[in-house]
């Protein structure tokens, strides 16, 4: 059963262990940039159409507004900013009939990590070098000249898989700081009734983005404390050898981390060195109320990226189609 992180805390010896027991660079050859997505053949794809029994649809991201989570706590991250260029008060008040034509226009500034997003593989280095062991100097002010989201832009698609562990343990969502350690992710999928297979999307619902929406307020979401995917967990990815991962926390991996010689060292070697997309923020309330009732908790995936050239990430908007 998931529990608070109070065991003592590794050092950077074991981190650097797990990254080297982990890495997959060169799996795929020299040149490769799409990682763990290679896992996905035609056939699974053909396979995940097969899942879909109801054309029941789940979109699985939060709206992008001024109301989402981001509070300044990492980085340069903000809110999106919606800017009306045109709007229908411009064209009664007889502005844009020189044209002839009357209509609203409009526009948007946002970090492409703000919200419901992937991390491509170009968002996180291993010292000097990023994911297949391309020098991370490869990414610069024109944007990642490797691994950048737009090199998989037609590779999101296959079986979803959700792993329920708040319902899992009779909770509406996890505290923040607890660990989901292997055996609780492989114990929600038996007790599911779900086999994790190669090339799957595994997401992962904690209930902590519920519990922030129907509180009113996000607090700490987005950089704070968070329940999480355990540390050990990057070897279950890697065994598994699953196609993506996903939570509906800000950033999948249990905070506090459980390691004081770096910061988010789950990323450290999920990223860089298995190889994996990992997807953040995803709303996961409607899905998983619909798996409960049904108990089906697989279904076809869709979720492609914003084909923003050189872009270590991308909002988007998943669907579920069950």
């Amino acid at each position: 059963m998931p529990r608070r992180y109070d065991a003592k805390k590794f050092d950077i010896k074991h981190l650097r262990a797990t990254a080297e027991k982990c890495k997959n660079w060169g799996k795929w050859g020299p040149d490769d940039e799409a990682g763990t997505l290679n896992y996905i053949q035609p056939e699974d794809i053909i396979n995940a159409g097969k899942l879909i029994k109801r054309g029941k649809a789940f979109s699985l991201g939060l709206n992008f507004d001024k109301f989402g989570p981001q509070k300044g706590l990492w980085g340069n991250r903000f809110n999106p900013i919606h800017t009306m260029l045109a709007t229908g008060t411009d064209a009664v008040a007889g502005n844009q009939d020189k044209g002839g034509l009357r209509y609203a226009d409009d526009m948007v500034s946002l970090p492409l990590q703000c919200g419901t997003q992937w991390d491509a593989l170009g968002h996180i280095f291993y010292d000097d070098k990023m994911w297949n062991g391309y020098d991370a100097r490869l990414v610069d002010s024109n944007g990642a000249q490797k691994n950048g989201i737009h090199m998989v832009k037609d590779r999101m698609i296959g079986r979803g898989v959700l792993l329920d562990m708040a319902r899992h343990v009779g909770k509406p969502f996890l505290e923040d700081g607890t660990a989901i350690t292997n055996d609780d992710l492989d114990a929600c999928a038996k007790a599911q009734g779900v086999e994790i297979k190669r090339g799957d999307f595994v997401i992962v619902r904690t209930g902590q983005m519920e519990q922030r929406l129907d509180s009113g307020e996000w607090g700490g979401y987005a950089g704070g404390d968070a329940p999480g995917l355990a540390f050990e967990t990057a070897e279950w990815i890697h065994k598994k050898q699953i196609a993506a991962i996903c939570t509906d926390t800000w950033g999948c991996e249990v905070r506090p981390n459980e390691t004081d010689d770096a910061s988010q060292p789950w990323h450290w070697v999920v990223i860089p060195m298995i190889g994996i997309t990992m997807g953040e923020i995803f709303y996961l309330r409607d899905l998983a109320a619909d798996c409960a009732q049904d108990k089906v908790y697989e279904f076809m995936f869709f979720a492609p990226p914003l084909q923003v050239t050189g872009a270590v990430g991308s909002p988007i908007n998943p669907q579920a189609i069950k």
